[in-house]
C-alpha cells in the first residue's frame, strides 16, 4: 500500500524510476546515483522501497541486463507514461520534467499551454536510445510526410532532438546517404537494432557547425516600439544572439514563429526578424 504523503524529493526519485524503466528499458542504481548525487545503497533503497510501497511487481531483475525492466504487468503509478515525460528528462534534468499541475506550491492562479503529446511508444523509443548509447544502425519503418507510404530505413541515430512541437531523431540514412530528421512518431513497428554504426555525429557537417541566429526587432516598427520587443526578449543593443547548430536552425527560427519566406504580415503579428538571414539561409531546406 502507497504510503502518503512522499517526500518532494523521495517523489522526484520514484518517478525517475518509473519513466526510465518504462522508457529505456533497463533501470540501474547509476541511474539514481548520477541524476541525484546518491551513495549507492541509497539509490538501491529508493528501488526496494518503490516495488514495496508504490508498485509491487511494476519492476523484475533481469540478470542479463544487470538491472531492472518493466514487468509484463508494468502499470505507472506517479508519472502518465507519456514519452515527454522521459525525453524532457533528457532535455531539462534539472526540472525533472515536474509540471505545476503536478506540483502544488499553494498558488493555483496559472494556466499553461502545452503541445499536444506525439504519439510515441515504449517499444519505439528504447531501441532507439540503446543504438545511440552503443552506436549501433538500426532498421526501422517509417512514413515520410511527403506520399504518406511506409519504408524500410536503415539509419545510424546519434542525437534525440526536442522541438517545441515535436521530437525527432538524428541519423544518418543509409537510402538518403546523408543526415536527415526522423520524426519519432512516424516511426513504427519495433526498431531493430543491427551491427555497429560506421557514421556517427562527428560525420553530420551540418550538426557539428556552429550557427548565431541573430534576432532583432521587426524594422517597420518605429523605436519606442522596437524598445518594448527589445525588453521582452532581452535584447542587447538591439539585437538577442542565439547559438545552435546549422541542422538546428529550422526549428529555432519556427520556435520564435518566424516565418522565412517573408514578413508580409503585418509587424504586431511577428515582433521579430532575423537579422542575419542570407547567413542562414544555407541552412534552410523546405
Amino acid at each position: 500500500m502507497t504510503k502518503w504523503p512522499i517526500r518532494w524529493e523521495l517523489l522526484l526519485r520514484y518517478r525517475m524510476i518509473e519513466i526510465v524503466a518504462l522508457w529505456e528499458g533497463r533501470l540501474t542504481t547509476n541511474h539514481l546515483i548520477q541524476s541525484f548525487g546518491l551513495g549507492r545503497q541509497q539509490a538501491s533503497k529508493d528501488i526496494n522501497s518503490y516495488l514495496a510501497d508504490i508498485a509491487p511487481g511494476n519492476l523484475v531483475y533481469d540478470k542479463h541486463l544487470k538491472g531492472y525492466k518493466p514487468s509484463d504487468r508494468f502499470i505507472p503509478k506517479l508519472t502518465k507514461g507519456h514519452a515527454d515525460e522521459y525525453l524532457h528528462i533528457l532535455s531539462r534534468r534539472e526540472d525533472m520534467i515536474v509540471t505545476f499541475d503536478e506540483l502544488d506550491m499553494g498558488f493555483e492562479h496559472t494556466a499553461m499551454i502545452r503541445p499536444v503529446t506525439r504519439n510515441i511508444t515504449p517499444t519505439v523509443l528504447r531501441p532507439l536510445v540503446q543504438a545511440i548509447r552503443e552506436k549501433k544502425r538500426v532498421d526501422i519503418c517509417y512514413t515520410s510526410l511527403k506520399d504518406g507510404e511506409n519504408v524500410e530505413r536503415i539509419i545510424s541515430p546519434h542525437t534525440l532532438v526536442c522541438t517545441p512541437l515535436r521530437w525527432h531523431v538524428r541519423a544518418y540514412c543509409e537510402q538518403a546517404k546523408g543526415y536527415r530528421d526522423f520524426v519519432l512518431s512516424r516511426i513504427h513497428g519495433i526498431p531493430d537494432i543491427n551491427d555497429n554504426a560506421t557514421h556517427g555525429k562527428q560525420g553530420d557537417t551540418l550538426w557539428n557547425t556552429e550557427v548565431d541566429i541573430i534576432l532583432i526587432p521587426d524594422l517597420r516598427f518605429n523605436e519606442k516600439q522596437k524598445a518594448v520587443i527589445e525588453k521582452d526578449y532581452g535584447m542587447s543593443n538591439g539585437t538577442l544572439s542565439i547559438a545552435t547548430n546549422a541542422s538546428l536552425v529550422r526549428y529555432l527560427l519556427d520556435a520564435y514563429n518566424i516565418d522565412i519566406h517573408m514578413q508580409k504580415i503585418k509587424p504586431q503579428g511577428q515582433q521579430i526578424i532575423v537579422g542575419n538571414m542570407d547567413e542562414l539561409m544555407l541552412y534552410l531546406t523546405y
